[in-house]
C-alpha cells in the first residue's frame, strides 16, 4: 500500500531529491524556502552521526553530506565541484540569492556538469519582501549569467509534483550534463498537503543515473579527465558554444512539457504556471459549470517552452483568444506571444510584490477578451 505523509513543499523538495539520489547539498539559509535546508540538514546527515545512538525517527535517510556554505556564491561553487565528481548535488535558494548564484550556473552550464538548483520565489526586485511571486521567470528562462547558454526550467503546481518533479530533474540533468532549475514559489513551498511517497524500489526504478566517464574520479589507469569552461584559443570557444546549441535544440525538440485542462472545445484559454495555475484551474471549473468553454494550459517546462501544444492548436479554423495570468508583470507572456506567432490575440493580467490575481480578476479579464 502507498505511504501518504503530510509535508510541505519545500520538504517535498528535499525528500524528493533525497530519493532521487541527491548526495550533495549545499546552501545558504534565505526566506521562504528554510525548511528545504532544514531538512537536507537533518536527513543528508554526514556519516559521522550516524555512529551516534539517535532514535529511528532522527536518523537520516541518506549517507549524504549536506554544507551549510557561508554565502550563496560559496554554496554554488561547492555544488560545481560535487557535481565535476560524479555526485548527484544540489542548491536551493529564493530570488535574491539566485541572483548571487548566477556566475556560477553560467560556470556549470559551460563545464557541461548536472546540477539541480531549486529557487522558492519571493517578490522583488532588491530584497523585496518574502511573498510569493513569479517575477523570476526571465532569469530562469533566459539564462541569467553570461553567455549564451540555457538552463532547463520545471515549474511545479502542487506539493505531490514538488516531490515527484525531482526525479525528473536530476534525470534530466545527468542525461543532457546541463543545470536545471526548479520555479516555485513561496505559496507552494510553505503550504501543506498530503503526498503519495515512492517506496525505495519505486523510487530506484525512476533513477537513470548514466556513467559518468567525463567524471573527476583520480586517473590512475586512465587518461585524466578535464572540467572547464575556460578556452582562450581562437575559434574554440566559437565551436564548443555551437556544440552547446546543438544540445539545446535537442532538449527543445524532445523535453516540452505541459498540460491541458479542457483545451479542446475552449475558444478562451487561460495559460498559467506553478502556482497560478491552480488558481486559474479554479476558474475553469467555475465557468465550465455555468457553460462557458473555458480552457487552461500550464507550461511545466518554462524551458524549453512547450511551443507544440500552441503550434497543435493552429490548426483550429476557430479562433481563441488566450490570457495569459502571472504573479509578474509579464515575462511569461512574451513566451506565449512568440508561440502563438500572431495567430490569436493574447491578453495578460498580472500582479506582483506579492500580489496575487484573484479568481474574481481574471474572471472579468476574460469578460473583457
Amino acid at each position: 500500500m502507498a505511504k501518504k505523509i503530510l509535508i510541505s513543499g519545500n520538504e517535498a523538495f528535499a525528500k524528493g531529491a533525497i530519493q532521487a539520489g541527491c548526495r550533495f547539498y549545499a546552501g545558504y539559509p534565505i526566506t521562504p524556502q528554510n525548511e528545504l535546508i532544514a531538512y537536507m540538514a537533518k536527513h543528508m546527515a554526514l556519516a559521522i552521526l550516524k555512529a551516534k545512538p539517535l532514535p529511528y525517527r532522527l536518523m537520516p535517510q541518506a549517507d549524504g553530506i549536506f554544507i551549510q556554505a557561508e554565502s550563496e556564491l560559496a554554496a554554488i561553487n561547492m555544488v560545481y565541484g560535487a557535481s565535476a565528481a560524479g555526485v548527484r548535488a544540489m542548491t536551493s535558494s529564493s530570488s535574491p540569492g539566485m541572483s548571487l548564484k548566477q556566475e556560477g550556473i553560467s560556470y556549470i552550464a559551460g563545464a557541461e556538469l548536472p546540477a539541480v538548483i531549486v529557487n522558492v520565489m519571493r517578490g522583488g526586485p532588491g530584497l523585496g519582501n518574502i511573498a510569493p511571486a513569479q517575477s523570476d521567470y526571465f532569469q530562469a528562462t533566459r539564462g541569467g549569467g553570461h553567455g549564451d547558454y540555457h538552463s532547463i526550467v520545471l515549474a511545479p503546481a502542487s506539493v505531490q509534483e514538488a516531490y515527484e518533479i525531482m526525479f525528473a530533474a536530476f534525470n534530466l540533468a545527468d542525461e543532457y550534463r546541463n543545470p536545471v532549475i526548479i520555479l516555485g514559489d513561496s505559496i507552494l513551498g510553505q503550504m501543506m498537503e498530503p503526498i503519495v511517497v515512492y517506496s525505495p524500489e519505486r523510487a530506484a526504478r525512476r533513477n537513470k543515473v548514466p556513467a559518468k566517464h567525463w567524471a573527476l574520479t583520480g586517473c590512475k589507469g586512465r587518461k585524466p579527465n578535464v572540467v572547464k569552461s575556460f578556452y582562450l584559443k581562437e575559434g574554440v570557444l566559437e565551436k564548443f558554444n555551437l556544440s552547446l546549441q546543438k544540445k539545446y535544440k535537442v532538449i527543445q525538440d524532445k523535453e516540452q512539457r505541459w498540460e491541458e485542462f479542457f483545451v479542446k472545445d475552449a475558444d478562451q484559454i487561460l495559460v498559467a504556471y506553478g502556482t497560478m495555475a491552480r488558481i486559474t484551474k479554479n476558474v475553469v471549473n467555475k465557468l465550465r459549470e455555468k457553460g462557458k468553454k473555458i480552457g487552461l494550459i500550464r507550461p511545466i517546462s518554462l524551458w524549453p517552452f512547450p511551443e507544440k501544444i500552441f503550434d497543435k492548436l493552429a490548426s483550429r479554423s476557430s479562433r481563441i483568444k488566450f490570457l495569459v495570468v502571472e504573479m509578474s508583470y509579464g515575462q511569461m507572456l512574451q513566451d506565449v506571444k512568440l508561440a502563438v506567432n500572431g495567430r490569436y490575440p493574447v491578453e495578460f493580467l498580472g500582479r506582483a510584490g506579492g500580489g496575487i490575481p484573484s479568481e474574481e480578476e481574471i474572471i472579468k479579464s476574460l469578460a473583457r477578451l
